[in-house]
Parts: structure tokens; C-alpha cells; sequence
């Protein structure tokens, strides 16, 4: 639903009511993940996307069936078996998509969830998908505090609540499964038609990048981390480089020394498994401390640090010499990024993407033309 917020709230708003589709499941090489959605306006305008244009004119038809009043629908798409005329996702996934009306009526806390994302506060959104009709559609907004709405019965939300939480936690969003009422039964579970499904999207705060060296290979990266979902900020010591006006793609630039600053925010618990930190200042004054610090933090997604071989080499020996373990520098990544034949500040700041993302998702960094098998990790196509 974050790809959709703003035109759907601006409706909802207004009092009039949209057709959401929200991808809920995907199966081997489906193009979108769950949360991927597409609406279908008061007005008859598609906005956003399921599937990359497969099958989003059968989803639009399934949106104005629900602007019309009927019942919220899961649908599952997948390969077409040959028939060029049928609906089916040409690379061979599968996904589910739920549909449904969204209005002020049917969804009486949405502004809340806005209010809450653009905040930058994470919760959670549990939507019964499947089930008792009654039960269709039914959610319970879920914070790490406190929770509204509900699916129906007293029972169920508390395993929901439970874990959603869990999720919320780990920024994941997936379908769970339950029993009749909340009855977490096997028997219940492999009966077709029994029990329930749930579908959690957690909405979490935008994963961090700290940029740290006010340099213009710093400006290049801090776009691309903003293009790639981050929120990104840029730290120097020196307050004649770092200024917001040599930063535009940054949310905040810091004039702090380095160290000092990562060891505040890790001690403010504004540091975890999803945090990019980039040393792009190859000046051991300043990277040497700040590394330091960042290989000791227990949990961070990624750290690169910038330099020719001589200079990994050097910062690799004084941060032995500090005292830091085998385990502890093998961390980092250094030389930053991948190989690509990048010289620019741009092409620099896609090759240190493609290494994040690499690492994030299980990549080889390989060309895929060169690569056998299928094209993501968990796909059986």
C-alpha cells in the first residue's frame, strides 16, 4: 500500500471510495513482492501496479467489481499454459492478490496508518484475506504499543497481535495461516475452505544510510541511496563541505567527526540490521576511529569503506593494531562496491549499491546472461 498512500488517502479524504489490489503471496519469479499495489480510482484511473502489466487488466476488472459493492476477493494469477489470450504472468511466478473497497466506511483508521508512515513510526497492518465472508476484509492496525480494530473474534486478534509484532519487528510482511477462530490446528489448515488467512504489511521506518566524507562521490551515493529507499545522511567534521546545499539527495547532513557521531546514534538505538554505513573519507584520522566503532557495533546491514588496494591495506593494519579481531575486519567490505568499470562519482555510487543489494539478496554480482539457473535465489522456475 506505500507505493499508493498519497493518491489513496487523498480519496479517502474526500469521502470517496477506490478499489485497492495488494499483492499478498508470490511463488518462484513473481515480478513484485507483497505490498505492491495498484488501486482503481473513484474515477476509473489505474494507479500503481501488481505485476508489471501481466495481468493489472484483470485486476482492474476485479477493482470495479468492488466499487460497485462486491465482496473483497483473493485472486491467484499465474502462467498462462500457452493461451496467448489468457491472464498469466509470462515469467513463470505465481501471485496472490487480494481486492478490496476502500473507503471511510470500510477502512476508518487509514488516516491513522498515513499519519504513522509518514511519521516515520512503525506498524502493522493485519487484513483477514481469506475466511468466513463476514470475516473478509475485517484488519487490526498494530503497533509495538497498542493496537485498533479488529478481525472478529477476541481470541484470534491476540495470536494476530502476537505476531504481527513479530513481523513489524523484522520489516517483513507475509500471509499467516490459522484455524477456525484462531485455533492453531493442523487438521483445520489442510481441510480446503477451513480456518483463516491473515495478510500482515509492516510498515517500518526507512532503512538508514550514513554517508560519512563530504565528497562529490558522497552526493552521487547519497541519490542513489534515496533512490533505493534509504533514508540517507552525509557526515563530515569539516563544516565548509558539509552543507545542505552540497547534499541536495540527502535528508540530513551532519557536521560532527564521524566516530563520535555513529557511536550517538548506535547508543540511541537508532542503528540496526538494516543500516548502511559507506566510509567514503580515506583519511585515517577520520575512518580509522569510525571503523573502530562500526565493526564492534553488533548489528549493521553493511559497511564499505572507499580506497585503492594500498589504502585498505594500511587501514587494515592500523585497525589491527587497535585491536580489533580477524572476525570483527572481515565485516567490511573494502575496496567499496562491486566491479564494474566505474570511474565517475554516478557510476562509483551504482557499483556500491550493487554491493549492498548483492549482499542484501544472496547475489552473486555475476551478468546474469552468464549466469545458469533461475534468476532469483528462491525460485523453482
Amino acid at each position: 500500500m506505500r507505493d499508493v498512500m498519497d493518491p489513496l488517502m487523498s480519496w479517502w479524504a474526500e469521502g470517496k471510495a477506490a478499489a485497492l489490489a495488494t499483492v499478498v503471496a508470490t511463488h518462484a519469479s513473481a515480478p513484485r513482492r507483497p505490498g505492491a499495489s495498484m488501486l482503481v480510482g473513484p474515477g476509473g484511473e489505474a494507479v500503481g501496479s501488481v505485476s508489471g502489466g501481466c495481468v493489472e487488466s484483470a485486476v482492474y476488472e476485479l477493482g470495479q467489481e468492488a466499487l460497485v459493492g462486491a465482496r473483497p476477493v483473493l485472486q491467484r494469477y499465474g502462467v498462462s499454459d500457452g493461451d496467448a489470450f489468457a491472464v498469466g504472468l509470462t515469467c513463470g511466478g505465481t501471485l496472490d492478490v487480494f481486492v478490496e473497497r476502500i473507503d471511510p466506511e470500510t477502512f476508518p483508521q487509514l488516516g491513522e496508518v498515513v499519519e504513522t508512515v509518514r511519521a516515520g513510526r512503525p506498524v502493522a497492518v493485519a487484513t483477514v484475506i481469506a475466511g468466513p465472508p463476514e470475516r473478509l476484509g475485517r484488519r487490526m492496525l498494530v503497533r509495538p504499543d497498542r493496537v485498533a480494530g479488529g478481525t472478529g473474534s477476541e481470541r484470534l486478534d491476540r495470536l494476530v497481535r502476537h505476531d504481527a509484532r513479530g513481523l513489524l519487528d523484522a520489516g517483513r510482511s507475509t500471509v499467516l495461516r490459522y484455524g477456525a477462530d484462531g485455533a492453531c490446528r493442523a487438521e483445520d489448515l489442510d481441510v480446503p475452505g477451513a480456518g483463516l488467512r491473515v495478510f500482515v504489511e509492516s510498515f517500518a521506518p526507512q532503512p538508514r544510510m550514513i554517508v560519512f566524507g563530504a565528497i562529490d562521490f558522497a552526493a552521487a551515493l547519497a541519490r542513489t541511496g534515496s533512490l533505493l529507499g534509504h533514508r540517507v545522511t552525509v557526515c563530515d567534521a569539516r563544516p565548509v563541505f558539509a552543507t545542505a546545499a552540497r547534499f541536495p539527495g540527502a535528508d540530513e547532513v551532519v557536521v560532527e567527526w564521524p566516530h563520535r557521531y555513529l557511536r550517538a546514534e548506535a547508543e540511541a538505538g537508532r542503528i540496526d540490521s538494516r543500516t548502511v554505513l559507506c566510509v567514503l573519507t580515506h583519511d585515517p584520522k577520520f575512518d580509522v576511529p569510525l571503523l573502530e566503532v562500526a565493526l564492534r557495533l553488533p548489528d549493521v546491514g553493511y559497511i564499505g569503506a572507499m580506497g585503492s588496494r594500498r589504502t585498505h591495506q594500511d587501514r587494515w593494519n592500523r585497525l589491527t593494531e587497535a585491536g580489533l579481531t580477524e572476525a570483527e575486519l572481515k565485516r567490511l567490505c573494502s575496496p567499496i562496491g562491486l566491479d564494474l568499470g566505474a570511474r565517475t562519482p554516478e557510476e562509483t555510487a551504482v557499483s556500491i549499491a550493487a554491493e549492498i543489494i548483492a549482499l542484501k539478496g544472496g547475489g552473486s554480482g555475476l551478468r546474469l546472461a552468464d549466469r545458469p539457473g533461475t534468476i532469483h535465489p528462491d525460485a523453482g522456475l
